[in-house]
């Protein structure tokens, strides 16, 4: 049997020298004066799968004993829920604190660069306030800004022709206002920034998101039906392709501001959608504004070529944060979390444990899109 002595509250030894051999050869634990150091969730993990015993002053602990004394602690459940699954899949799991020699820095993701340029001036519409749609006047120029740079929709949606007014969400009123290539006969810019702020407070921010990819060649529009705020389509896309008909959008956005609290199972059910449609999810982060410091959870060790990497050949390949299905995140945190892995070299790992106490991985990439000054991510599901 496997012996672990609890000299005090939160303090995990092993010196029978037989048990250091067992647990060594599984890297756990970290050395301390010829004595091996365990955490609590290494502890609990080592009782509850490998049939430990632990003691103190002589007295056999049960799982419960010592786990109670965490029970009031921010996320114990969850953290040790996510480090039990990461062990079960045969993977190699760490406390931030453990000292690895070998260093891989995280990739960040670029993204291409192209512009907008509207050549139209002149263009006059009609804001529907209760609606925030605005319908263009002129027929023939409200067919080509649609064709020639999928702003608005002339016609019906997947169907052109039938219908002969370009109608323009207020995301695209706005932008093409301020660059004056539209006069909006009953609302200017001030207008429609008041009457999107009044139906939505985070409208500012949202459309500091859409006007950041629009002004780099982006083609975004409303991600209405796949349960985000954008979908998004890279420079040069068209509403329709000689070959394929619609063009299909193989992006989504969902702006988090770092001012903001999500639940997480509603927050893991946009990504888990968009991930059913074959999309890729992109957080945006919008501003430059202080971001909260948040540890991270753990060092992951994983795969090369097929073969589970440890301390001894490779190094942790991704940090993780711990959360459960009912913990509500803010979008400083997310920021934060990613900073904290980015400093160490590492990707991020959302690890998410449920009521039935399974765990759902969400990868976070960051991205670059240059020139702007928000923060933006790739989120996707993952399988270890």
């Amino acid at each position: 049997m496997l012996k672990i002595e609890n000299p005090s509250a939160d303090r995990f030894l092993v010196k029978d020298q037989s048990t250091k051999d067992i647990l060594r050869k599984g890297y756990f634990g970290k050395q301390e004066r010829g004595e091996l150091l365990l955490s609590k969730e290494e502890t609990l993990y080592i009782m509850e799968l490998r049939n430990a015993e632990c003691t103190k002053a002589g007295k056999s602990l049960s799982f419960n004993e010592i786990a109670a004394r965490f029970c009031n602690n921010r996320k114990f459940m969850a953290r040790y829920l996510t480090y039990k699954d990461w062990r079960d899949r045969g993977l190699i799991i760490k406390e931030p604190s453990f000292k690895h020699m070998k260093r891989i820095n995280a990739k960040i993701k670029e993204y291409p660069k192209g512009s907008i340029a509207v050549r139209y001036r002149g263009l006059t519409g009609t804001f529907f306030n209760a609606d925030l749609i605005t319908i263009l006047d002129d027929q023939e120029k409200g067919r080509s800004l649609y064709e020639n740079y999928w702003i608005g929709q002339y016609g019906s949606y997947k169907a052109s022709e039938r219908g002969k007014l370009n109608k323009m969400d207020i995301f695209e009123a706005l932008l093409l206002t301020e660059k004056k290539a539209i006069r909006i006969r009953n609302a200017g810019t001030s207008e429609l920034i008041k009457r999107g702020t009044a139906s939505r407070k985070d409208f500012k921010k949202l459309y500091s998101v859409y006007k950041d990819w629009r002004e780099k060649g982006y083609v975004i529009k409303t991600g209405f039906k796949f349960g985000t705020h954008f979908r998004v389509y890279f420079p040069g896309a068209k509403p329709t392709n000689t070959t394929n008909g619609w063009t299909h959008s193989k992006h989504v956005i969902q702006v988090f501001p770092k001012d903001a609290k999500m639940l997480i199972s509603e927050w893991a059910r946009a990504i888990r959608v968009a991930h059913s449609v074959r999309k890729t999810f992109i957080l945006a982060i919008p501003g430059s504004a202080r971001r909260n410091k948040v540890e991270i959870d753990y060092l992951l060790y994983h795969r090369r070529s097929g073969e589970a990497e440890n301390p001894s050949n490779g190094a942790p390949r991704y940090a993780m944060l711990s959360l459960s299905e009912d913990e509500h995140i803010g979008g400083s945190e997310i920021s934060g979390a990613i900073k904290s892995a980015g400093a160490k070299g590492l990707e991020l790992i959302l690890a998410i444990a449920d009521r039935e106490t399974a765990v759902t991985y969400y990868k976070v990439r960051q991205i670059r899109l240059k020139g702007s000054k928000n923060d933006y991510y790739e989120i996707d599901w993952m399988q270890p």
